[in-house]
């Protein structure tokens, strides 16, 4: 009882109140003679109040006990320090939790009252007590350690980090005491951040990487993770490609979650950002696959403003759209969808021009096919569509052009199956806007994206055919021709998933007879020439009659255009007239004798026949037409008219590659020798359209000719390589090219040099070193060669 009385009277000493101070100092000198002889005695019991004041949540008794420790030390000196601390050891083994709280904040108080020395001294002492009290199953205990860890470390400085924290990595791996170590730790760094993670980072970042530990460390980090990014980043990233497609991926994820959301700072989000956009180009498909998961999470997750670096995340992701890996497609699709759907209409519309670029840059790199990122079951545009939908919707006029551009670009590099669910949510802006007034460069763009959109999903837009016929028949009369041009050809494709293809016929037919405008007229023909191509056989027969009559009276026309454009719209017909109406155009008007009539006339007609060529080979290339077809093509490829004789080579190319397809390597005797005349042609005009027409004729992937056919031929476009033209000497290459199949291989190739005579086998030498080669090496050119369609 004395010795309890004695201990409140030396801790009124340091009581907060000055009252109390002075009252207990006046009390303690009367009754003690000898103030450390006292004390020595009072000691266990003194300590006993002190613990329990040190953990009270009443502040002045922990104000109390602190000063009362500090006064302690001052009076008994270091010396006293051998007996105070068996009795602190003591006193975290007490079942009480305040006792084992108030052990931590008083061994702060000893330290902050003692010199380093003598802490270096005690150190075996103190810090299997620290040690012991950061491992403590309760949470208050493990707070109140970390503030003597703190103490220590300011005391002893990095002794203290060597002497504590490799104990308590150490701990992690007993599973009784581990939850409380991890938690230590935890409480550590969140008082001491920036000494202790330069400490623990490089231990927990060598492989096997200890995820679990540097996630909850993140968590209390703050700023000072982000000096450690460059090296936690690629250390996540390597335990996450090690776990992949094991039990224990997704606790791998969510230990990577919770490092990465932690990061708080600027400078954080743009190291994750360029680090991980950095490990999705590595060669190894693994390291892809984490850096893709992580880039995810991280866009999906992160409550971070990251606009500042949406281009760079944009660029980066839609890149990974070429993936060989689904991992790496879901994950980065994820990703950009998780973007778009953030995104303010204001940064959707920013953003425009640098998607519409990387769309063109997967485009190029898929070589034109679908892109994987764009076809993902369920998935298909729609990470990317809500930007280019609001820039369609709510852009410049600049913008809307960029954004159809853009869209009808994803519809090329995209599946029909994937484009489908996404068909309402492109086709309602594009006929909305286009119903608006806006500059032509916009109405093209958005006609031919609705033109793609048609040509690759068809009949899933037949819920708008009534719209999609009144948008682009009314841009069939626009003032300007490009729009004029991309509606009719939109109307070709709109056909194929007509009903009743009658009305729209009837209203072309009507058009093109009172349409006073040739170029509207013109476009109007072409746009007839279109839909004949998708539903020539539906159309019934007294149009057909009507459209016949109407094209025949116009293959004279004084206007070129006007002329051509009648001319291959017959020449399309045909293919789709019955026995007795073809027999009828062929006798009384293509096949007819030309002496005497206007070369006008003789024009359409040559250009008619040509076009019926080509569409329909089987109907006049052989039986009862055949020999009277060949004919009138060669005459007019003699013609002197040289726009006559030109589409009499035309023809001539149309004849060949039917004789390619069906005649065995083999070309009538007379066609292939009006070819020679034609490549030696004193016009440059009548040469260069008989190399385009052999080179043509000879695309991949029709056969070869037999090497006997092609030599008399190739001997003509070799003397065409030294053409004083350039353009000529260019087309008469690309025609040897095909001539030869060289994009096939060598074997044509070498086939003829053994039978050329040695001149020309050393002309044919030198132009492959020059440039055939070279051609040989790089796709083939998609030219069209039809003159009689408009562009």
């Amino acid at each position: 009882r004395r010795n309890r009385v004695l201990a409140g009277l030396y801790m009124g000493r340091s009581d907060t109140q000055l009252v109390v101070r002075q009252a207990s100092l006046h009390v303690w000198k009367i009754v003690v003679s000898n103030t450390p002889r006292t004390l020595r005695e009072i000691l266990p019991t003194l300590f006993g109040l002190l613990l329990g004041f040190l953990a009270s949540t009443c502040a002045d008794k922990r104000t109390i006990a602190a000063r009362t420790l500090g006064d302690l030390v001052r009076k008994l000196g270091e010396k006293i320090l051998p007996e105070i601390i068996p009795i602190l050891e003591e006193g975290l083994r007490s079942p009480k939790s305040d006792e084992r709280q108030g052990v931590c904040i008083g061994l702060s108080e000893i330290m902050k009252s003692t010199s380093r020395d003598a802490v270096l001294y005690f150190s075996e002492s103190l810090v299997p007590t620290a040690r012991k009290a950061l491992c403590d199953p309760l949470e208050e205990v493990r707070e109140a350690a970390a503030k003597t860890f703190e103490q220590l470390h300011s005391t002893i400085g990095h002794q203290a980090l060597e002497d504590i924290l490799p104990f308590l990595l150490k701990q992690l791996d007993d599973e009784e005491v581990s939850e409380f170590a991890l938690d230590g730790l935890k409480q550590v760094m969140a008082i001491k951040s920036r000494v202790v993670l330069p400490y623990l980072v490089p231990k927990l970042t060598t492989p096997p990487v200890n995820t679990r530990v540097l996630a909850f460390l993140s968590s209390v980090a703050g700023d000072a993770l982000t000096r450690h990014l460059g090296v936690i980043l690629p250390a996540v990233m390597l335990a996450l490609k090690e776990k992949l497609g094991t039990p224990d991926e997704q606790l791998e994820m969510a230990n990577c979650q919770a490092v990465i959301l932690s990061v708080e700072d600027d400078t954080g989000h743009r190291i994750i950002i360029e680090d991980l956009l950095e490990a999705t180009r590595s060669p190894e498909v693994g390291m892809r696959q984490a850096a893709a998961i992580i880039l995810n999470i991280y866009c999906s997750r992160s409550k971070a403003d990251y606009t500042s670096h949406l281009r760079s995340l944009v660029s980066g992701l839609i890149r990974l759209f070429n993936d060989s890996s689904p991992v790496v497609l879901e994950e980065s699709w994820d990703a950009l969808n998780a973007i778009t759907k953030k995104l303010d209409a204001g940064n959707q519309l920013a953003l425009i021009e640098e998607l519409h670029k990387e769309i063109r840059f997967i485009g190029n790199e898929s070589r034109g096919e679908h892109v994987p990122g764009f076809c993902l079951p369920k998935k298909g545009v729609t990470s990317i569509l809500p930007v280019l939908r609001e820039g369609v919707l709510t852009g410049s006029p600049e913008q809307k052009e960029e954004a159809a551009k853009a869209l009808g670009l994803v519809i090329r590099l995209t599946s029909a199956d994937a484009l489908r669910p996404s068909v309402v949510n492109i086709t309602g802006p594009l006929i909305r806007i286009l119903g608006d007034r806006f500059s032509w460069n916009v109405k093209a763009a958005l006609l031919e994206t609705l033109s793609l959109l048609l040509a690759k999903v068809g009949i899933a837009l037949k819920p708008f055919l009534p719209q999609l016929q009144t948008t682009f028949t009314k841009a069939l009369q626009d003032s300007n021709r490009g729009v004029r041009l991309k509606a009719a050809d939109a109307l070709g494709k709109l056909i194929s998933i007509h009903i009743k293809v009658d009305p729209l016929f009837m209203e072309l037919l009507n058009g093109i007879r009172v349409m006073e405008d040739p170029g509207v007229r013109d476009t109007m023909l072409q746009a007839l020439r279109f839909v004949i191509q998708g539903a020539g056989a539906k159309v019934d027969v007294v149009i057909r009659k009507n459209i016949v009559s109407l094209l025949l009276s116009m293959l004279g026309h004084d206007e070129d255009n006007t002329r051509i454009s009648s001319a291959g719209c017959l020449g399309e017909l045909c293919a789709f007239l019955t026995e007795e109406e073809l027999s009828t155009v062929l006798q009384q008007y293509l096949l007819a004798d030309v002496s005497g009539i206007d070369w006008m006339v003789r024009h359409g007609r040559s250009l008619a026949l040509s076009v019926a060529v080509s569409v329909a080979p089987g109907r006049l290339c052989v039986g009862k037409y055949g020999s009277d077809v060949q004919d009138m093509i060669l005459s007019n490829a003699m013609a002197d008219r040289i726009p006559i004789a030109v589409s009499g080579v035309r023809g001539m190319g149309f004849l060949m590659k039917h004789h390619i397809e069906t005649g065995g390597g083999q070309l009538p005797a007379k066609l292939s020798s009006l070819f020679i005349k034609c490549l030696q042609n004193p016009s440059s005009d009548i040469r260069l359209v008989a190399e385009k027409m052999i080179w043509w004729a000879n695309k991949d992937p029709l056969p070869a000719l037999d090497p006997q056919a092609i030599k008399p031929i190739l001997k003509a476009l070799l003397d065409n390589t030294k053409d004083k033209n350039t353009v000529v000497r260019a087309y008469s290459d690309q025609a040897i090219v095909n001539l030869l199949k060289m994009r096939q291989g060598e074997e044509v190739f070498q086939s003829l040099c053994k039978i050329l005579d040695v001149a020309s086998l050393e002309v044919l030498n030198e132009c492959n070193r020059r440039s055939l080669k070279k051609l040989a090496g790089q796709a083939d050119s998609t030219e069209q060669v039809d003159d009689t369609i408009l562009t």
